[in-house]
């Protein structure tokens, strides 16, 4: 009986050790004012971060990234703050991901970037080339990316 015991609980502790599954969140800034170099968020761009905000609602983020622009940390404020959660920049040409994926193993985290980096960003994650570049137009897309182990899968959902 006593091994039986301690078979269920080394099962039990390597679950933990090894069932971690992060989760990525990833989404362009909402829509812009005009295209100048680092424009706010327009009204229909504050209204979207706002619903990001309720989108993920339920989601238990452990952190969340942005690039140093306006529009991409304006997006991400109504999200951080209804998790009391600080925003930390980042570059996604400098983005370490290894170290990101080992910093927040077992975690949720949201990235917000742009066009042309967000589905870069999940392309390198998931380690294949699934994702085209988003259209100025289109900023409804969420990328999930579900790392669980060894294990990787991904989804799209659009027009959020």
């Amino acid at each position: 009986m006593r091994k039986i015991l301690y078979v269920f609980v080394l099962m039990f502790l390597m679950l933990g050790a090894f069932g971690q599954t992060t989760t990525i969140y990833l989404i362009r800034h909402a829509e812009k004012v005009d295209n100048s170099k680092n424009p706010d968020l327009s009204k229909a761009g504050l209204e979207r971060a706002e619903h990001w905000k309720t989108i993920l609602a339920q989601v238990p983020l452990r952190v969340v990234y942005s690039t140093d622009f306006l529009r991409t940390v304006q997006t991400a404020t109504p999200t951080a703050t209804s998790k009391n959660l600080e925003i930390i920049k980042y570059d996604p040409k400098t983005l370490d991901l290894e170290q990101l994926k080992k910093e927040h193993k077992g975690q949720a985290i949201l990235i917000v970037g742009h066009s042309n980096t967000t589905p870069d960003l999940a392309n390198k994650i998931i380690n294949q080339k699934v994702y085209a570049p988003i259209d100025d137009t289109v900023f409804g897309n969420l990328y999930i990316i579900t790392i669980s182990g060894n294990e990787v899968s991904h989804q799209l959902l659009q027009g959020l």
